[in-house]
């Protein structure tokens, strides 16, 4: 593998994935990926303009930087683009009033918005929340719309927790666009709308930027170039993450 100067070379910035690149979540806070507590350190001491981007749907963005703070990280609530606030100011932007099938953690970023009378549907990694109940009124509410919308936060398969791999809000997605006939609109990664306000947020253009991410259902957008982390990460095969950086 290349050292990192040659595999940065031209690159201004540098956006950093959490779940399964920083850390594993889990009961207790999750812990610290061996060696990313450094690297984000080292990266920050560097030239490199460095942004946060995360799919993490079950906790606010405030809990999770506080968490990740306890693990040791050089982090601010400011440094991280997360899918709950771009999806509440989608939701402001076009009047839309969601039934938010969501986890509780995730629910004080839509305490701002209006949920009465839903025209619309909200899903996230909701967890045990996804339940039948839950997931049939999601079903009912997109089925009595003329023009049913259904937003998501982001659309993974599958991510590790301490505990082992955990189904992502994906499938269940996919489950009501297949039942109500339907394409969800995708808020966090892979969208390429997300990107760029991660990029808009340090001034830095796609073709300057580089990522790790920890699967290809959350790849950075082909503009943007990947960083990775282990050759096998967070995969079914080799579930174990690491972080290694030449000095």
């Amino acid at each position: 593998m290349a050292p990192w100067g040659k595999r940065l070379a031209g690159v201004s910035g540098v956006l950093l994935d959490i779940s399964g690149v920083l850390c594993d979540s889990g009961a207790g806070g999750g812990t610290a990926i061996a060696g990313s507590v450094e690297a984000v350190a080292r990266l920050k001491r560097s030239r490199l303009k460095v942004r946060f981007c995360t799919n993490e749907s079950q906790k606010s963005q405030a809990e999770l930087v506080g968490q990740l703070r306890r693990l040791g990280f050089d982090i601010s609530e400011g440094e991280v683009t997360a899918p709950a606030p771009a999806a509440c100011q989608i939701l402001k932007e076009r009047g839309l009033r969601p039934y938010l099938l969501i986890h509780d953690g995730v629910r004080s970023e839509f305490d701002q918005i209006d949920t009465s009378n839903p025209n619309c549907v909200v899903i996230a990694d909701a967890g045990e929340s996804f339940s039948y109940q839950n997931m049939n009124n999601a079903f009912q509410v997109l089925m009595e719309l003329e023009n049913p919308v259904l937003i998501s936060l982001g659309k993974g398969r599958y991510y590790k927790e301490t505990s082992g791999l955990m189904l992502d809000v994906g499938p269940y997605m996919k489950a009501l666009e297949y039942a109500c006939g339907i394409k969800a609109e995708v808020v966090g990664k892979p969208s390429p709308e997300f990107f760029k306000s991660a990029l808009q947020a340090i001034g830095v253009e796609a073709h300057q930027m580089a990522q790790s991410c920890r699967s290809l259902d959350t790849a950075p957008a082909p503009a943007l170039r990947s960083i990775e982390m282990s050759k096998d990460a967070g995969s079914l095969e080799s579930p174990e993450n690491t972080w290694e950086m030449s000095r």
